[in-house]
């Protein structure tokens, strides 16, 4: 049930907004740089994220003999890279734990009026949703895996409870108000300034999630009555870097046969936040890895986050 006391977010000091881990706390300027999923058919995908999503491609390569390609913005800014596995199966909504969703973030409201026209002519599906501190489309690409394409309103239009949460919500698009701030001008794939601007993760147990990202990858705690069996933590007061939620409890972690997430990246400001994260995580009992491909530790349930500091791109082999 949405909190009814509710006061405007900057009433409150940032200091007040939200509730921070008891040590390790992430700082404001962290960012998503982008996830790495595992995908039946290459070209299907590219045809998605390309034609209907408006991802660039920025690159194509062979992984281990599989195809894989990146994708990205105009200005080469790498979001996403497909990595085929012929024969692995479609992501079944709500049926294996790990990616519930990722979520492109476009810079203004008529850029995503703009793209809901443009999907909507395509006669692609498009759920919608109005969640007060953003507004949210939702795709699925061709192997189920869910994508939200969103725009974020400022911070002033956001409310908080008193102990500092931040309140969501799920009401209808304004879609007159949408189709207005798009005006004539047509899609012409994602602008410059996109963002992933969140990630969505099917979890087996909230305690043991909030230990793997609260406690251990420092990330505060934003959200945590609003949703049913749902948790949300971002820093610097942000609605929300991560979601978490138990809507698949009992079922399997995704697997090696499964279209699924493979690491997604969080790139932190420095060496010295990147440090105490992994001595953050490793004092919370997760093993954490260190070789060419980047700083890597899972969760419970086999879902993969790579540590990287700004400006270091991970290598990745490819032959």
């Amino acid at each position: 049930m949405r909190p009814t006391d509710t006061v405007p977010y900057h009433d409150l000091p940032p200091d007040r907004i939200g509730s921070n881990p008891r040590g390790h706390t992430l700082p404001a300027n962290i960012e998503l740089g982008g996830v790495v999923l595992q995908i039946a058919d290459l070209d299907a995908s590219l045809d998605f994220y390309t034609d209907v999503i408006g991802l660039r491609l920025l690159g194509r390569g062979t992984l281990t003999g599989d195809r894989s390609a990146r994708l990205g913005t105009p200005e080469g800014r790498v979001l996403l890279e497909l990595r085929e596995k012929k024969g692995v199966r479609a992501a079944p909504h709500r049926g294996r734990l790990g990616l519930y969703h990722l979520a492109l973030l476009l810079p203004s409201r008529a850029d995503l009026g703009r793209f809901l026209r443009h999907a909507l002519n395509l006669g692609v599906h498009v759920g919608q949703s109005d969640h007060h501190y953003s507004e949210a489309t939702y795709l699925k690409d061709p192997d189920g895996i869910s994508v939200e394409v969103y725009r974020d309103r400022a911070r002033e239009e956001w409310r908080v409870t008193r102990d500092g949460e931040i309140v969501g919500g799920g009401d209808p698009l304004d879609l007159v108000a949408l189709s207005e701030a798009a005006g004539d001008a047509p899609w012409t794939g994602v602008p410059e300034g996109t963002l992933l601007g969140h990630l969505h993760f099917y979890v087996g147990d909230l305690d043991e999630a909030q230990r793997f990202y609260h406690a251990g990858l420092g990330f505060p705690r934003v959200s945590w009555s609003v949703f049913p069996s749902a948790l949300f933590l971002g820093a610097g007061g942000y609605h929300h870097h991560l979601g978490l939620n138990t809507w698949a409890a009992g079922s399997a972690p995704s697997g090696d046969d499964d279209a699924r997430l493979l690491t997604w990246d969080l790139v932190l400001p420095d060496r010295s936040v990147l440090d105490r994260t992994v001595e953050s995580l490793r004092s919370e009992g997760f093993p954490v890895t260190t070789g060419a491909d980047g700083v890597l530790a899972s969760d419970a349930w086999g879902i993969t986050v790579r540590l990287v500091t700004r400006g270091v791109t991970p290598q990745r082999e490819e032959a």
